[in-house]
């Protein structure tokens, strides 16, 4: 996970650096594994993006492999989701490819990111589904709204990038022209805030187990309110502060790591004394 959202943040400062095509062949860097004279801060970012992005393949495929020799002591799903997340990578690996070959079209650019932003999805979800009980699931409306949440999220960060790749903030600012997609994008911002809000305090407001997940849920909201400040710093800076944009996207890149894994998060199952004997159950509230 650590891996994939470097991986979101250094391509987010790879755009905003304009170091795109910083490496302009591929998979090598001016011919090399590793680029000698040319080496600049441009071309380090280009070149660290793409070495990340393999070894977080390499990592994928080793698991794939693992999981298809242990697939008989293994739960039959998870060979599946480690075959996805490859096949998903690979596709990765080809939009990147595509972005330096045909000079960073926006269509493109874009896609890169929302298959980014799946990678982060599938695997924190998969991370907390391995750490949660199997034997009872979160009510239907928690999944539910979580999984909204995460929709209004990564759509919110998939406009973001189309705005961005089509420098159509920029030629807002800076000429008063292409305003709708920026005018659509702050709007929006208020659907997911709302969103995430509405998830929020449902879950308080249920008691229970839902509520014992309020450090998470608080969590989420303190990103929701940074990403506010940080869009509006953004904004009033002209978009002339790199590091506040690339913060931006890493911020949207946690609240789609931390609302899917709220999103398949379980209760957990513990065993009383009693019950060691042949009694009931009882449930247990986790507490992350």
């Amino acid at each position: 996970m650590v891996a994939l959202i470097a991986l979101v943040v250094v391509g987010g400062a790879t755009r905003v650096m304009e170091a795109g095509l910083a490496c302009p062949d591929w998979p090598l860097c001016y011919g090399k594994l590793l680029p000698g004279h040319q080496m600049n801060i441009q071309v380090f970012l280009e070149w660290f993006h793409r070495l990340d992005a393999f070894l977080i393949g390499l990592a994928l495929l080793i698991q794939f492999v693992l999981a298809w020799i242990w697939r008989a002591q293994l739960s039959r799903w998870l060979l599946f989701i480690y075959g996805f997340l490859v096949f998903l990578v690979i596709l990765q690996g080809g939009l990147g490819a595509l972005t330096v070959l045909q000079l960073l079209p926006s269509g493109v650019v874009t896609a890169h990111l929302a298959l980014a932003m799946t990678l982060v999805a599938v695997m924190s979800s998969l991370s907390q589904r391995l750490l949660s009980s199997t034997q009872i699931r979160a009510p239907i409306w928690w999944r539910s709204m979580g999984g909204i949440s995460i929709l209004a999220v990564f759509a919110q960060s998939i406009l973001g990038g189309r705005m961005a790749t089509t420098w159509a903030a920029r030629r807002c600012l800076d000429q008063g022209q292409s305003c709708q997609l920026l005018d659509l994008h702050s709007t929006s911002a208020l659907i997911v805030t709302a969103c995430i809000s509405l998830f929020a305090i449902v879950s308080v407001l249920a008691g229970g187990w839902p509520r014992s997940q309020w450090p998470w849920l608080i969590a989420v909201l303190a990103l929701v309110v940074s990403q506010i400040l940080l869009g509006l710093l953004t904004v009033h800076y002209g978009l002339n502060q790199p590091m506040l944009t690339v913060a931006h996207q890493l911020v949207a890149a946690l609240l789609i790591a931390f609302l899917s894994a709220l999103s398949v998060k379980n209760p957990q199952v513990l065993i009383s004394d009693k019950s060691a004997t042949g009694n009931n159950l009882f449930w247990e509230a986790s507490h992350g």
